[in-house]
């Protein structure tokens, strides 16, 4: 089964157009619980499950129309050449949904790096899949837009939520029971801090590291069973508002996951010195009592975890950081 057929039974004759344009909002997520290896690469089918908390306002902005004569590709304003990467990746997405003899302009607006390790191609086709369902008129649930999201970037399906979410990995050969949906718990006082050690973008893709590493670390053979342990321990934590719970199991899920990447043939290795620098500090941080917490996914830019309690001390410590709220700028 391809990435086609998972399109056409989901969409089936419900393709309509009803507008000029579809328009679409999606936010990067920072998963928690890592997504690490695929048991089905065409259908992006993780091995595991995960759980991801969104960044509200950081994301994707979309807007996507008909052309009659040729794919025309935007990212951030510059019109891409078709031999790129990032435009042979869109057209190849979107091939199922076309109407016959139908072109689209795609314009899509990052306001985070691109590919460096802060979730840009999760967003990115969180907010496409959104704007074919509008320019469409498919009226599609949440579900199964995160399907779709999926067959561009696994992480994708995350993104079309906000809050915590998660991600079932499933067991389907066909796919159809891995999607992603939100957890109804909230968590006012948390904040997410961004510090982008470089906007370049990372020398290995995601997707390309992820199938080195299955391929060829031993460590990856326990990486389910540390999965598995780290899901239940952090849904227990958002449960129960337990920080430290958080905090320490992310903080060891980010580092068990580069362990795998560390330990493959050649090994993948995404951290830069400043990188480094960030961990040592955080954990010098925690031995004077300031509770805070990194993650950080597959690239060298890193993601803390603290209260809102300790914003002004945490922006003392590092000036370029950039604070998200996940739930908003409620009262805490």
């Amino acid at each position: 089964m391809i990435k086609s057929d998972i399109v056409k039974s989901i969409i089936s004759e419900k393709i309509r157009l009803s507008s000029n344009e579809g328009k679409a909002f999606a936010p990067a997520n920072i998963a928690l619980c890592k997504y690490w290896g695929k048991r089905n690469a065409e259908l992006n089918l993780p091995v595991t499950s995960s759980l991801s908390i969104s960044l509200d306002g950081l994301g994707t902005q979309t807007v996507l129309s008909l052309n009659e004569d040729q794919d025309v590709i935007f990212l951030n304003g510059q019109k891409l050449d078709p031999d790129t990467v990032f435009y042979r990746r869109i057209k190849e997405f979107l091939e199922p949904f076309r109407p016959d003899n139908i072109y689209f302009t795609v314009k899509t607006t990052n306001n985070i790096p691109t590919a460096a390790g802060l979730a840009s191609s999760a967003s990115g086709f969180a907010a496409l899949v959104s704007a074919l369902n509008e320019l469409f008129n498919m009226q599609l649930d949440k579900k199964e837009l995160s399907i779709l999201a999926r067959l561009g970037s696994g992480s994708a399906c995350r993104s079309l939520y906000d809050g915590f979410v998660e991600w079932h990995a499933g067991t389907r050969s066909d796919g159809m029971d891995s999607y992603a949906e939100p957890l109804s718990n909230s968590w006012p006082d948390l904040r997410i801090g961004i510090l982008t050690v470089t906007e370049k973008q990372k020398p290995k893709s995601s997707r390309a590291a992820m199938a080195q590493t299955v391929k060829t670390s031993l460590f990856y053979r326990k990486w389910p069973e540390r999965v598995k342990y780290d899901l239940a321990a952090i849904k227990e934590a958002i449960k129960s508002g337990d920080f430290e719970l958080l905090g320490q199991t992310s903080e060891s899920n980010a580092l068990a996951m580069h362990a795998t990447m560390i330990e493959t043939v050649p090994a993948v290795f995404y951290w830069l010195p400043e990188t480094i620098q960030v961990f040592h500090r955080v954990w010098e941080l925690r031995q004077n009592r300031v509770p805070v917490y990194f993650t950080i996914d597959a690239g060298p830019n890193v993601k803390l975890l603290f209260s809102h309690d300790n914003e002004n001390r945490l922006k003392q410590e590092f000036p370029d950081l950039q604070i998200v709220k996940p739930f908003g700028s409620e009262d805490v």
